[in-house]
């Protein structure tokens, strides 16, 4: 994976903000106006799952009206035709992935929502803990700009790992199961251990960490312990589980 100079600023920025203590809600809006800068993108949006309303709450945005997220809130995620499908495949999506942007262009959702603040090319991103969606980030470009690529992509998914574990850490034991030992584990343990269960080498770990394998093998060390497992696929198992 390239990544440029200036992308490579804007990613320290936003390893280095996640590795910090904040309250759920200031992660997701903190790395907000970072993606926006990383992704060159127009509108930010973050909403939470609430399994018990089956409803995206504890919306932060930038760049959009608030009346207008009132009105998703209230109504249009109701007769959303994209979200579903990009939170179903729990990955770095882009919406013309799910929906061709002519056939987005012509619902009530694109024309009466997402037209009303300019977005129009859209990507998301879930973080999940097991089964359950702690949190997401919805960027979107105006229409006068490109649509989002295979590059967009892969900046998320190599983020994905620790804002997810900074949404763990903020959210305690309400973002996975009680006791879970996966909260053991700070945002750089968590990150390297959503690594090892995508099955990625520890030479593979090191490259995207930009650090000595040696390094990696310090923190494999580490997460075995807190995880109580003695080998890879130990770890593999209890984020699976968690």
């Amino acid at each position: 994976m390239y990544v440029s100079a200036a992308e490579s600023r804007v990613l320290a920025r936003i390893f280095g903000l996640l590795s910090e203590d904040m309250a759920e809600r200031a992660v997701r809006e903190t790395v907000g106006h970072h993606l926006l800068e990383l992704l060159q993108a127009d509108y930010y949006a973050s909403f939470v799952w609430q399994d018990v309303s089956k409803t995206f709450g504890n919306a932060v945005f930038l760049n959009m009206e608030p009346k207008n997220v009132a009105n998703y809130d209230a109504y249009y995620q109701y007769h959303d035709p994209i979200t579903f499908k990009l939170q179903a495949r729990r990955d770095a999506t882009l919406v013309t992935q799910v929906m061709p942007q002519r056939d987005l262009m012509r619902t009530e959702f694109f024309n009466d929502f997402l037209a009303r603040d300019g977005l129009h090319w859209g990507v998301n991103a879930y973080s999940f803990v097991g089964d359950r969606n702690i949190g997401d980030v919805r960027i979107w470009r105006a229409r006068t700009r490109e649509n989002f690529d295979a590059h967009t992509l892969e900046l998320l998914r190599l983020i994905e790992p620790a804002f997810t574990g900074a949404l763990v850490r903020a959210q305690g034991g309400a973002a996975a199961v009680d006791d879970s030992p996966v909260l053991r584990l700070s945002v750089r343990e968590f990150e390297i251990a959503r690594m090892i269960g995508d099955d990625l080498s520890d030479k593979e770990i090191a490259r995207r960490l930009r650090v000595e394998v040696s390094t990696v093998r310090t923190y494999l060390k580490r997460i075995f312990e807190k995880l109580g497992v003695r080998r890879r696929s130990g770890v593999a198992a209890v984020l699976s589980r968690h």
